[in-house]
Order: C-alpha cells, then structure tokens, then sequence
C-alpha cells in the first residue's frame, strides 16, 4: 500500500484536479477490503491531462488496456482524444476516469466528496453516499459486500456523532 500512497502523493503534488473513488476510496473511510489499484473521477481538460503526465513522468505509465503497453503520452495534438486513461505505473495501477457510473463527471462528483487526509497529503474523496451509489451502479458481488460495510461505518459515525 505504501507505493500507492506515494502514487496519490504525486497526484496532490502537481496540482491535479481530481477525487479518489472506487476501491482506495472506500478503504479511507474505513472498509477492510484492499484495492491494488487508485482509481481517481478528474477533469479531461488540456491543463489537467498536462499535469497527470507530468505527474507521472518519472513512474514509466503505459496503457495498461492495450496488449503493446504503449507509453502513456500527453501532447497538443492527442489531448481531446482522452476519456479514460487505464495505466500501469512503477508505484502501481491508476485508472483516471471522466464518469463515474451511477453519478456523472467531475462536476457530479465533486460536490459529493469530501476532503480527507490520506499519507499526510489532503485530497479529495468520493464520499460514502457517492460510492455506495457508484457501486450500486455495477452491482459486482464485491461491491455488494463493500456497500454493507460503508453503510455500517455511516451508521457508526452517524452514532457518534449523535451522542
């Protein structure tokens, strides 16, 4: 886990607007399931996508969904070609997503996030309402489990914070 934290610190470092969401999200709340893998909702805008690659210049990203694993490159004249971007990193796997199913874009998934302290570093996280929503979406047998486990961590905060 230690290189995916370094993998998100990077990400925070360079200014990227983003939000951690799917499996990494869920772990920061406090579900027990580990993720191999940080899954961020961000912006496909010329600026951001310059700053992702920049970001993770120095890690060897290659597209993870193409069998030649072709080198993750950013450039003027490829930039509006991206929607998602699915890459393998030296620090671990990072899939950058423009939708989240059962929400939308950015724009939808920003004011359902919250900011929390991940490694020291504060980013933006899909919070359990947005997750539980998301993984409602896809409706996989682990997102099943992980939907119980977020909807007993809202309960338990609800609970504290009541008393």
């Amino acid at each position: 886990m230690p290189q995916l934290e370094s993998l998100l610190d990077r990400l925070v470092e360079s200014s990227l607007e983003f939000a951690v969401v799917g499996g990494f999200a869920a772990m920061v709340h406090g579900v027990t399931f580990l993720t191999q893998d940080i899954d961020i909702c961000m912006p496909f805008t010329k600026e951001n996508l310059f700053r992702l690659r920049d970001a993770l210049a120095e890690l060897h990203p290659v597209h993870r969904m193409t069998p030649q694993r072709l080198a993750f490159e950013v450039t003027d004249e490829n930039v509006a070609r991206f929607k998602n971007v699915y890459l393998d990193t030296d620090y671990g796997t990072l899939d950058c997503l423009g939708e989240i199913l059962g929400i939308g874009d950015y724009s939808a998934v920003l004011p359902l996030s919250e900011k929390m302290l991940i490694g020291g570093k504060t980013c933006l996280v899909l919070g359990i309402e947005g997750l539980v929503r998301a993984k409602q979406s896809t409706n996989r047998t682990h997102d099943r489990m992980t939907i119980l486990q977020l909807r007993a961590i809202q309960e338990r905060r609800r609970r504290f914070t009541e008393s």
